[in-house]
């Protein structure tokens, strides 16, 4: 089995600043880490290694800082790493991003067959969900979204089983290999790197694949030249002047004072009570 987990080097949002003049996000001086809803991924897919053996490929398109990313996944067990790098990928937004992932991973292919490409549901820095689907759709793979749990995996029928998080409850889909799929947060728990595996990692050498190596065919559908989104404004959240209010229960029943909230919200929010009632009537 080969596995192939797409990550992504972001700015620890923790502690992200806006510019107050260009509206832009300040990322000097704000530590990387690796998307944690990637992690979710990477741990699913050294799971799957430790059932069935094979191996597992960390790829990542980023600027040459990313490779500290990577070589963290080496740590936790992964056995390949991939940095795609080149100016030329500068400014990619989601479409150009899927594009030179989807060309990476087709090299990848060439080297051993993949089986399944694992990616977070998104990034914690664009937050659009879009680059793992746009790569099953650039290399026609089955596509399988927020993944709740892997039910089973059966190689010689060449199939996968698993558990989606839906509207309304869990859906239970069958698709063949080879596929994608995108993981939900908290669906697993990532290992902990031994010191042997740090070790390992740190003296990694990290393939880097050029805009030539990684395969790309049409340079017009990288970078900034293949992104056609226009981000016009970024801005930090207003912070909420309502501050939270003290309910004293001494002189009044949980019952009572329930009902007195309930009411309070029903006032602040007139038409909450009728959407309730239409929801419960369908």
């Amino acid at each position: 089995m080969h596995i192939v987990v797409c990550i992504k080097q972001v700015p620890d949002s923790a502690q992200i600043r806006v510019h107050p003049v260009t509206n832009t996000i300040m990322r000097q001086g704000v530590p990387a880490i690796v998307n944690p809803y990637d992690l979710f991924s990477l741990e699913e897919a050294l799971r799957l290694k430790d059932k069935f053996g094979g191996r597992v490929t960390v790829i990542c398109m980023g600027p040459p800082q990313a490779e500290e990313a990577l070589r963290k996944c080496i740590s936790f067990g992964a056995d390949d790493a991939v940095l795609v790098t080149d100016r030329a990928f500068a400014g990619a937004d989601t479409l150009a991003t899927s594009y030179a992932l989807a060309a990476a991973i087709r090299q990848i292919n060439k080297e051993q067959a993949v089986d399944i490409v694992f990616t977070g549901k998104q990034t914690i820095d664009g937050d659009t969900a879009q680059v793992g689907p746009g790569i099953a759709k650039r290399m026609d793979l089955q596509l399988l979204t927020y993944v709740s749990r892997i039910v089973e995996t059966d190689l010689l029928g060449r199939s996968i089983t698993v558990e989606r998080r839906a509207e309304g409850g869990v859906q239970v889909l069958k698709t063949a290999l080879p596929c994608l799929i995108t993981m939900l947060e908290n669906t697993n728990e990532l290992r902990f790197a031994t010191m042997p595996a740090m070790i390992h990692a740190a003296a990694y050498s990290v393939r880097k694949w050029n805009k030539e190596q990684a395969g790309i065919e049409d340079l017009e559908k990288i970078g900034l030249k293949g992104s056609p989104t226009v981000v016009s404004k970024v801005f930090g959240p207003t912070p909420r002047s309502e501050k939270a209010e003290m309910v004293d229960l001494d002189n009044s029943s949980l019952r009572d004072v329930s009902l007195n909230l309930i009411q309070k919200i029903f006032t602040n929010h007139p038409t909450l009570e009728s959407d309730l009632l239409l929801k419960e009537l369908s």
